[in-house]
């Protein structure tokens, strides 16, 4: 990655952000990609009712081919997780977990919107008691509070470091982490209690949370549990610069039939907007989406000489 203004940054690397990667490069757009395909929905699908797909495909080896084909276009490609995202002026601030923060015009989120859950005895009943799965959210209600953060990846570390500005202690339960150098580097030398090599068996409490049982026999008090597993998702990142979700379910990005979303020079492709979850809707949507933000940016790229 080089130090520079990009006219389109895609957060995502399955079907939808690829083939908006493949569009807007071909407008000889600067086009950067942002994500790792096995977090893609595609990558352990078998796929065989795509057309001109003949017989049953691997989804990880068509991501694979993707990637190559985004690359010999022309477009970048990092295998970084975004933690968190910026709206200044014209241009978009994103910062990375290997702590770089990258500028660019316009932006596509094409992350998918899966929310994984722990499924361990007592999330149900105190999900919006106590459990949560946004630190970005909801840390403002856990001023002073004592919490845990349970997760492997960069949505949880980045959780923790950002609950030690709200909470009184903060826990970050983890098997084994798997983050940038940079980042482990960050939360050793922070103040985040971590927890390693165990898992949460349970969450305790009545009308609200009161505590976590580890895998260890280790008893936590606390009164918040922040379940972030994988990567920041669309919408966590999306919401921090207004954009919004849809009326109903607030589930998906809310975008128009150019994936345009309410925030100028931010569009959305693929799952993250709604049903079907196919790859034939991922990869027009993310046609259309690489190509009108390429637009935009060359439009603007264009006022500003």
């Amino acid at each position: 990655m080089t130090e520079q203004l990009y006219d389109v940054i895609i957060i995502g690397a399955g079907p939808a952000g690829l083939q908006a990667a493949i569009n807007a490069v071909r407008k000889k757009a600067t086009v950067l990609v942002l994500g790792r395909p096995e977090r893609s929905s595609l990558y352990k699908a078998h796929i065989e009712n795509y057309l001109c797909v003949d017989g049953v495909r691997e989804g990880a080896e068509l991501l694979a081919l993707g990637i190559d084909q985004v690359k010999s276009f022309g477009a970048e490609y990092a295998p970084e997780d975004v933690l968190h995202v910026e709206h200044a002026s014209d241009t978009f601030a994103v910062r990375v977990e290997s702590g770089k923060t990258l500028k660019t015009r316009s932006l596509i989120f094409a992350t998918g919107t899966s929310r994984k859950k722990l499924k361990v005895k007592g999330e149900k009943e105190l999900s919006g008691k106590g459990v949560s799965y946004c630190v970005d959210c909801d840390a403002n209600f856990y001023r002073n509070a004592k919490v845990v953060i349970v997760g492997n990846e960069s949505a949880a570390v980045d959780g923790a470091l950002t609950m030690l500005g709200y909470a009184s202690e903060v826990h970050l339960i983890t098997r084994e982490l798997l983050v940038s150098k940079e980042l482990h580097k960050k939360l050793s030398e922070s103040g985040v209690k971590i927890h390693q090599d165990t898992w949460v068996k349970e969450i305790l409490g009545e009308n609200s949370v009161e505590g976590v049982l580890l895998e260890n026999g280790a008893k936590l008090e606390v009164e918040g549990v922040f379940i972030e597993l994988g990567a920041k998702g669309a919408l966590e990142l999306a919401t921090t610069i207004g954009v919004q979700l849809d009326s109903e379910t607030f589930t998906h990005i809310d975008c128009n039939k150019k994936q345009k979303t309410n925030i100028t020079g931010v569009y959305a492709a693929g799952d993250i907007t709604g049903h079907p979850y196919q790859m034939a809707k991922a990869v027009g949507e993310g046609c259309v989406a690489g190509w009108e933000a390429a637009n935009y940016s060359l439009k603007q790229k264009r006022s500003e000489n």
